[in-house]
């Protein structure tokens, strides 16, 4: 470890899901791991996987992670802006952690200055109270179309004078080319900035790519500082939508320790949002997870999870189209099980009105609960506990909560007892919760698998009394960070974090035309 280690870097990477997420928790937790006070920082992010800090605000999911990583509380400082799609062309602006308002498509270079001094203001902060911050890109910095207006990648590397290290998947193939690509793109002033490269996700004898990466770092002048394996075990806390694609299992699933094995459908929603709340049942031994979208599969599972939406309305109408909703209209009245989670749970529900997120007013739900549900302007952001009522009673529980919609009405047994009352919907063989994250909650978990196998005639499940959701994260970061510490230069990449910013060649295509 450097002692005197102080400085910043910026992960980018030559593709959406090239690992820049999962690159800077693994180095935030070794850097934590070796005494440095770290922080991570995303400076923009466009997810519907989000997460409630303790100061009140919503980010990422991703840097919740890896605030984890560095051994610190998630702040929303740590993702100053997030973008939250509800549709292909408008987001939901979240600024320090709070709504304000939605941007189109075309409407980033309206604002790109309030929201480039946004994210270089917070992250000068931060730098003032860690020794280390690692700021994780987006998408990628190639997309030169969006330079104009970048404000997580070369725009923020430019801001606030990063060095940046650029992490390529080797599994989709072309990853030299991708390198090579991405930096002779670039402006020559953005090309400077560019300090190495790293491989991700390798499979196979690193011998045979040795040639390839002198290849590289020749052409470039910028070394390779490493070659991380692909690691099959990281699944918990995917930030990316490619992570919950339709027919992908959640997870590995690990043999049952009674005769039976429960099988899971989550339906993958267009606009899902928190599809990472089936995590902690994947965790289960005995428990398949698969997203589905068609009818069959939510008639066969033993459990239907209808999980989070960011456009609560429109993908009721999505679900309608394909014959989802009847499917689980005819499940609820068959007494087979069924989840309903934030936006699951309210197109559960008999009504919504909605004035505020689609516009469409009064719009009727599956009816399967006795529920009313309104939408206000503001929205709920709140870290919660309570105990079971329906399911565990008594046992303690906490978990979050982002929603714009409120009950106004219900007439259905309480799933949750909470100081204020009382939150969620049970009816027959159906739960509902606005709550995220509750389902990592151990005991309670285990009791509402018991719950589901008896409804489902599962009598050979036995839940494993052992599994722990939030040592299994842990042991995901430490896999990270052991892969990290065992196959990336960090003596290298802690003189790029300490020095001052290099001035790097600059390169041109080698291409005749």
């Amino acid at each position: 470890m450097t002692p005197s280690l102080r400085g910043a870097v910026l992960i980018a990477g030559t593709t959406s899901d090239a690992g820049k997420s999962f690159i800077t928790a693994g180095v935030c937790r070794v850097l934590a791991r070796r005494g440095v006070s770290v922080a991570p920082f995303k400076a923009q992010n466009m997810s519907n996987n989000s997460f409630v800090t303790l100061d009140g605000g919503e980010i990422g999911r991703a840097q919740a992670l890896q605030a984890r990583a560095c051994g610190v509380a998630p702040s929303i400082r740590f993702n100053p802006i997030l973008l939250k799609p509800g549709s292909d062309r408008r987001s939901q602006l979240v600024i320090h952690g709070h709504a304000q308002g939605h941007l189109a498509a075309g409407d980033y270079l309206t604002h790109r200055a309030h929201l480039r001094a946004v994210a270089a203001e917070s992250l000068a902060r931060l730098r003032t109270e860690f020794d280390v911050v690692v700021c994780e890109g987006a998408g990628s910095p190639a997309e030169i179309n969006l330079r104009a207006s970048d404000v997580a990648n070369m725009g923020l590397a430019e801001a606030a004078d990063l060095p940046v290290v650029v992490v390529g998947d080797i599994d989709r193939g072309g990853v030299l080319a991708h390198f090579f690509g991405t930096l002779a793109v670039l402006d020559p002033a953005d090309q400077r900035r560019i300090a190495g490269f790293v491989v991700n996700k390798f499979r196979g004898d690193p011998a045979l790519l040795r040639p390839g990466l002198d290849d590289i770092s020749s052409r470039t002048g910028r070394p390779v500082l490493g070659t991380v394996p692909f690691l099959s075990g990281l699944w918990i806390d995917a930030e990316d939508s490619l992570a919950s694609s339709v027919g992908r299992v959640v997870g590995v699933p690990r043999s049952p320790r009674g005769t039976d094995w429960l099988t899971v459908a989550a339906v993958r929603l267009p606009r899902v949002s928190n599809a990472t709340d089936v995590e902690a049942l994947a965790c289960e031994p005995g428990v398949v997870v698969r997203w589905v979208d068609d009818p069959g599969s939510i008639s066969d599972a033993d459990l239907v999870v209808v999980p989070g939406s960011k456009a609560t309305v429109s993908d009721l109408a999505w679900m309608r189209d394909r014959g989802l909703a009847d499917a689980l209209v005819a499940r609820a009245r068959r007494g087979r099980p069924v989840l309903g989670i934030c936006g699951g749970y309210q197109m559960l529900g008999h009504r919504i009105v909605d004035d505020v997120e689609s516009g469409s007013g009064v719009v009727e739900g599956l009816g399967v609960f006795d529920l009313d549900i309104r939408f206000a302007a503001d929205k709920v952001l709140a870290q919660s506990s309570g105990t079971g009522a329906a399911v565990a009673p008594g046992v303690d529980v906490r978990g979050f909560e982002i929603h714009h919609g409120r009950v106004e009405r219900t007439g259905d047994a309480p799933l949750l007892s909470t100081g204020e009352g009382s939150e969620g919907s049970v009816r027959g063989a159906t739960f509902g919760t606005h709550w995220h994250g509750l389902l990592e909650n151990d005991e309670f978990r285990r009791s509402f698998l018991t719950s589901i196998a008896t409804l489902a005639g599962r009598d050979g499940f036995v839940p494993d009394a052992s599994t722990c959701f939030e040592r299994e994260r842990d042991a995901q970061l430490d896999l990270i960070a052991d892969a990290i510490e065992s196959h990336l230069d960090m003596d290298a990449l802690e003189r790029i974090i300490n020095g001052p910013t290099q001035s790097l060649p600059t390169v041109t295509s080698r291409l005749n035309w």
